[in-house]
């Protein structure tokens, strides 16, 4: 019989492992599957992308959605809910059909997100936190790399259909989905969770590091693969075995990354995310060359783990009791750049498509700034660094 603990963390694998499964297929496929069957162009993708992030900036809602359901259900609900949307996208390839699908694919994937986080830092110790949210990353990777290795060997040989893929992909999500209801006994959270909206001062930090964070991952979320589809010409099974050696390389680099970060603290692993972020970024408006574009995706996309520095720094700081509304709210938080960036950088991108990155770059050095503010030991009624003995921040609540 497992202990509480353990079945916690199963269904914590579970649900990292069943997202990607999903997800990835969806978004790997997007770019070509957009161009090539739906006829984007750069607006089209920049609209479809905002779309996609309006869920998350409703994720706020996910505190009332918890008036009339467990958390640890609208979790597994969420699931089976971005398996549906995913399992439908190949079935209307329109431009219309597509906007509608990916709504309902999103609408699943930011509730999934935000429980998911919140449950993590209310299971999990602030020793164990960074650990195994590096194993859970580890966990999508691996899921990634299976679901994404059959689609890839399927392309060469089988050349399956657009259709086929998302209902299959969507498909095992929705299995996962309906294993965790059934298979997972329910767990309450530990302390009970305030259900209502609100904004504290002392988090404050948080909810820029957050804000900044939404609009460094449309950089790369949106437009660094649209590069390589639109730029370099790259095929769908290219960028399959693209994501693929990410994913690999994440198994092993993402527990190391959380355990790195355990050992140096919050703000010298974000120091360096950033500081190599700027460098990526000026280099992605200028790269000429195909092979130096992959190498700035692959070492791009492993930078993505150092975020859970920014969940430990919150777990770290905040009143447990304010984990479930405040993930709702920092996942809209995150979304607002979200919602905005990718329409108004895809008109940017029709007129100079360097300019994008030059943007990006502007957006990490500003992250960079922002996350010295961090303490070298976070705690409640420690959330910032002093500046020449005086507090930058405060407590109290807006709202």
């Amino acid at each position: 019989m497992k202990s509480l603990l353990e079945q916690k963390k199963t269904l914590l694998f579970l649900l990292a492992a069943g997202s990607p499964i999903a997800f990835s297929t969806w978004q790997t496929l997007l770019n070509n599957f957009s161009i090539e069957i739906a006829g984007f162009g750069g607006a089209e993708i920049g609209v479809l992308q905002s779309l996609r992030e309006i869920p998350g900036f409703l994720a706020f809602t996910v505190v009332y959605v918890l008036l009339v359901i467990k958390q640890q259900n609208l979790a597994i609900l969420s699931l089976f809910i971005l398996g549906l949307g995913t399992a439908l996208t190949g079935v209307f390839p329109t431009i219309v059909g597509l906007y509608l699908t990916t709504v309902l694919m999103s609408i699943g994937f930011h509730y999934l997100e935000s429980t998911q986080q919140s449950l993590s830092l209310q299971w999990l110790s602030k020793e164990e936190a960074p650990k195994v949210l590096g194993q859970m990353i580890s966990v999508r990777s691996a899921a990634t790399l299976v679901v994404l290795g059959g689609l890839y060997i399927g392309l060469e040989f089988l050349e399956p259909s657009y259709p086929l893929i998302y209902v299959v992909a969507g498909g095992i999500t929705m299995v996962i989905g309906v294993f965790c209801w059934r298979g997972i006994p329910i767990h309450g959270g530990g302390v009970e969770q305030r259900k209502e909206l609100f904004l504290r001062r002392r988090y404050w930090l948080y909810y820029a590091l957050t804000f900044l964070a939404g609009a460094r991952r449309q950089i790369f979320t949106v437009f660094a693969g649209f590069l390589l589809v639109q730029k370099f010409g790259f095929s769908l099974d290219q960028i399959v075995l693209l994501v693929l050696v990410n994913a690999a390389i994440s198994i092993w680099v993402a527990p190391q990354i959380g355990m790195l970060i355990a050992f140096i603290g919050e703000r010298r692993a974000l120091s360096i995310e950033y500081a190599g972020l700027i460098g990526i970024f000026l280099t992605y408006a200028i790269v000429d060359d195909p092979a130096l574009a992959v190498g700035l995706y692959i070492v791009d996309h492993i930078f993505f783990a150092m975020a859970i520095a920014i969940k430990t720094y919150f777990q770290k700081i905040a009143d447990p009791a304010d984990m479930a509304s405040t993930a709702g709210i920092s996942f809209t938080i995150n979304h607002i750049a979200a919602v905005v960036l990718p329409a108004a950088l895809g008109l940017v991108w029709m007129v100079n498509h360097s300019a994008v990155f030059v943007i990006g770059a502007g957006i990490a050095l500003l992250s960079l700034a922002t996350s010295q503010l961090i303490p070298d030991q976070p705690a409640e009624g420690n959330e910032t660094r002093r500046a020449h003995g005086v507090l930058v921040g405060g407590g109290g609540r807006l709202g």
